[in-house]
């Protein structure tokens, strides 16, 4: 896999009442298995495809470190 664009996901981005902090960054596919697991997990979702389909949406390119 040659430079696959990385993707980030952000839950700082998302409402939630434990103000939580995980920022993941991979293939969208990995970063999207990731941040279901977490969402579920950390914070009582559904793995549904409407879940999924909130966080693929909600994937961003990663910015790159200076």
């Amino acid at each position: 896999m040659a430079n696959a664009q990385r993707m980030a996901a952000d839950c700082r981005k998302m409402p939630s009442e434990k103000n939580c902090d995980v920022y993941m960054s991979g293939t969208a596919e990995h970063v999207l298995d990731a941040a279901v697991e977490h969402a579920v997990g950390s914070h009582g979702h559904k793995d549904t495809s409407e879940l999924r389909s909130q966080i693929k949406a909600m994937l961003e390119p990663e910015k790159a470190s200076v």
